[in-house]
């Protein structure tokens, strides 16, 4: 019998699936870390807590510039070695993130962190799905995605607590320790992936010639954002509107991120059935339940339900993934890669608009209604790529006729 694996892992296809998905556990706590220990890092600086927040938006601007041009840099560079050296800038961002001793330093130590994550999950989707069936392909890419998930639900809240009890920089120093512990179990546990045939910079650039390949990442980037627009205000609307006080508001996080991981689990199944039905049914469920936050949001179990809800919409991200892999067939780390530069793109449209929200007086639990919208956004602008592939296959047909 021939193996249907297209690409067989060193010592099976759990521990390479495994490595993989922490990998994406420590990315994806370097990423929201600095969210719960600004207060502290503030302090050490002596800058006010808006100040501190620029911290966060370097590390966005790396993840935005990071993921395209490192997708190009390693077009021709065997797939595992890639991981290898993106293990290496996350130990050496957040060495330098836990050892800097003025804000700008840690400024700069935050865009490095930034600059491997996109090419990161990128890489790392590409390499899961080349070991596993293409019926599996979706599943394998949630099975990375699954440490990011993960992150919110046990990363975040442990370095959390680390940093409250030994300092904000043991977070970051156990970040990079993960970064170590990376470097050390790729090459034992994933295989050698080399690029495609005749790939290089400028085949990668391709990606950006492709209507569809934008009008995904434009569907990732305003659709998604409505989860932003939430979880952006999620700590005062659950403190000011549900009446929760702040020391509660890590389990409401929880069960978010809980959420988060059985979309991730259950989506990927959904979307290898049917790519297309599944990205339509997801980006729906977002607009319905973030909606239904407007009016939930005041009452404790219904608030906490909703968001465990909220978080299953997470299934949109290795959905949308496989698609822009289908999107640009000979571009696709860069496609890939784009993804999470495009994810983090919805990070700073969701805050934005639903800060405009709060600012114009329709309250901390308006957010949800912000975030229906650009769900709703995200849902029309995928559906005119659907047509538009319809109605060029439906041309083709009529020419070959």
């Amino acid at each position: 019998m021939t193996n249907e694996f297209k690409n067989t892992p060193p010592i099976g296809l759990l521990p390479a699936q495994l490595v993989l998905g922490i990998g994406g556990l420590f990315i994806g706590t370097a990423e929201f870390a600095a969210m719960g220990l600004l207060p502290d890092m503030a302090e050490t600086y002596g800058v006010d807590i808006p100040a501190a927040g620029h911290l966060i938006s370097a590390y966005a601007i790396g993840v935005v510039v990071g993921a395209p041009l490192l997708a190009m840099i390693t077009a021709r560079m065997e797939r595992r070695k890639i991981l290898m050296w993106l293990a290496a800038l996350v130990l050496v961002g957040n060495a330098l993130s836990a050892a800097a001793g003025s804000f700008g330093m840690n400024a700069v130590a935050r865009f490095i962190s930034g600059l491997p994550h996109g090419a990161y999950y990128g890489t790392a989707g590409l390499l899961a799905a080349s070991m596993v069936p293409q019926s599996q392909r979706t599943q394998a890419i949630g099975r990375v995605m699954l440490g990011l998930a993960a992150a919110n639900l046990v990363g975040v809240p442990l370095v959390t607590w680390m940093g409250q009890a030994f300092g904000w920089r043991s977070a970051f120093g156990l970040v990079a320790a993960g970064g170590a512990l990376m470097l050390l179990l790729l090459p034992f546990t994933v295989p050698k992936l080399e690029p495609e045939s005749g790939a290089s910079p400028r085949t990668e650039l391709s990606a950006f010639s492709s209507a569809q390949v934008w009008m995904t990442l434009a569907t990732a980037a305003i659709g998604f954002g409505g989860m932003f627009a939430v979880y952006s205000y999620i700590s005062p609307t659950l403190t000011k509107v549900t009446g929760q006080p702040e020391s509660n508001v890590p389990w409401f996080l929880a069960l978010w991120g809980l959420g988060m991981v059985v979309g991730n689990v259950a989506g990927g199944w959904l979307a290898d059935k049917s790519l297309t039905k599944s990205i339509v049914g997801f980006l729906i469920w977002n607009a319905f339940f973030l909606a239904i936050f407007t009016w939930t949001a005041s009452n404790v179990p219904m608030a906490a339900v909703t968001l465990f809800l909220i978080g299953i919409g997470f299934a949109l991200v290795p959905a949308l993934q496989a698609r822009l892999m289908d999107a640009a067939p000979k571009a696709q780390s860069l496609a890939s890669a784009l993804n999470h530069s495009a994810f983090n793109t919805s990070n700073a449209i969701g805050a934005w608009t639903g800060g405009m929200s709060i600012s114009m007086g329709y309250g901390w639990a308006s957010t949800g209604l912000v975030g229906a919208a650009l769900a709703g956004g995200g849902l029309l602008i995928f559906l005119v790529a659907v047509a538009q592939v319809r109605f060029a296959a439906s041309g083709v047909e009529c020419r070959g006729k």
